[in-house]
């Protein structure tokens, strides 16, 4: 027989057996235990964004040439989000107070500065000199560097479409335009507004008073009123406030907005506003700096590029006007529309272009004389009339 005590220990070894083999069973089915995580990488640092300050000769208010570069340095704002940070300075003299402001701007770190008055020209030379790591652009200027580049808007189009209207609009075949400083553009501005005038009216001519300054409201409101009681009932302008639409308004004339959409300034005077957006070119300059691209060069872009056109036209503008303002603007969008081809003469009836020849670019960026149907003689120029 088996000793009761033997038989005890090999019954407890038995279950001590049985209960090894349940724990390691259990453990079998047991997931292995998750590896420890890796320390997370650190945060890749965002790039700080590109700093890009905007200088206007005027105020930016709301209507005219600030106004619309303005508005475009609110849309890049949002095309390119906390990529960039912009800032800008308002009403900057042409001159020393240029240099000042730029160099200032360049101190608080800004990469890429937009000088966007003709006048800035010289001042943001001597700058771009002086400090290589930064990218300027120059509005309305013919000069350049390596890190400065030109850029202008073809506002000759947009008064030339405003002309288009205008010729069908006038009752005395007189129009009137209000200049700002006679340098080329401004003439050549002058001289589309008549060309177009002349599509859809052959006689009329036009009146020219010069204020000598970009923003100027009571110069600006002194030479409407004196074109208006010289006979013009229709009025352009050249200069940066909505003056001249309102002097009309008042006068019981018509007018159009320039640069930005004024229509609220004169509902009664108001014909149609020649516009500009800069947004299309500030989009690609930003684009091209944050991408390395950036390169000095000049651009003129016009209706074909977006960012030139005539918008809100008055109700009581004839079909016929309208149509033929659609024919040019298409033409112009298409790149097959000429303003200036020949035969042209000036008003001393001496031939500026032959017949067929359309000017080119270095032509249109030279005037200094005023075309058949504007009286007088540009400010400084030969032309002696």
């Amino acid at each position: 027989m088996i000793d009761l005590n033997k038989r005890s220990a090999l019954r407890l070894a038995s279950l001590a057996a049985a209960a090894a083999a349940l724990v390691a069973c259990g453990k079998k089915d047991e997931p292995a235990p998750a590896p420890a995580a890796e320390a997370s990488a650190p945060a890749a640092a965002r790039p700080e964004p590109l700093k890009v300050a905007f200088v206007y000769v005027g105020p930016v208010g709301d209507g005219g040439w600030s106004f619309a570069h303005d508005n475009a340095r609110k849309a890049i704002e949002k095309e390119f989000g906390d990529r960039i940070a912009t800032s800008y300075v308002e009403n900057v003299p042409e001159g020393a107070d240029t240099e000042r402001v730029v160099r200032d701007l360049v101190s608080q770190g800004n990469k890429l500065i937009f000088g966007t008055s003709f006048g800035f020209m010289e001042p943001m030379l001597k700058v771009a000199a002086d400090a290589k790591d930064a990218r300027f652009e120059h509005a309305t200027g013919y000069k350049t560097a390596d890190n400065l580049r030109t850029y202008d808007s073809r506002t000759y189009e947009g008064a030339y479409m405003a002309g288009v209207i205008a010729g069908a609009m006038t009752k005395s075949n007189v129009l009137g335009v209000v200049g700002s400083v006679p340098i080329p553009e401004v003439v050549r501005n002058i001289n589309s507004f008549t060309l177009g005038a002349q599509l859809t009216n052959p006689k009329v001519r036009t009146k020219v008073v010069w204020v000598g300054d970009w923003h100027n409201p009571p110069k600006e409101t002194e030479a409407a009123t004196a074109l208006i009681n010289g006979g013009a009932d229709v009025l352009m302008q050249n200069t940066d406030s909505p003056a001249v639409l309102k002097t009309a308004e008042s006068m019981g004339k018509r007018a159009f907005g320039w640069d930005s959409d004024m229509t609220a300034y004169g509902p009664k005077a108001h014909l149609g506003s020649a516009i500009i957006d800069w947004t299309p070119y500030y989009t690609r300059a930003v684009g091209e700096v944050l991408d390395g691209k950036w390169a000095t060069g000049q651009s003129w872009w016009g209706v074909k590029e977006g960012a030139i056109d005539l918008v809100s036209l008055a109700d009581d503008v004839p079909a016929g006007a309208k149509a033929r303002l659609d024919e040019v603007r298409a033409g112009l969008k298409a790149g097959t529309y000429a303003i200036w081809k020949g035969p042209l003469v000036d008003n001393n009836g001496q031939e500026v272009l032959p017949k067929d020849q359309v000017a080119d670019d270095k032509f249109l960026g030279g005037i200094n004389f005023y075309v058949k149907g504007v009286e007088g003689k540009v400010p400084g120029s030969d032309n002696k009339k």
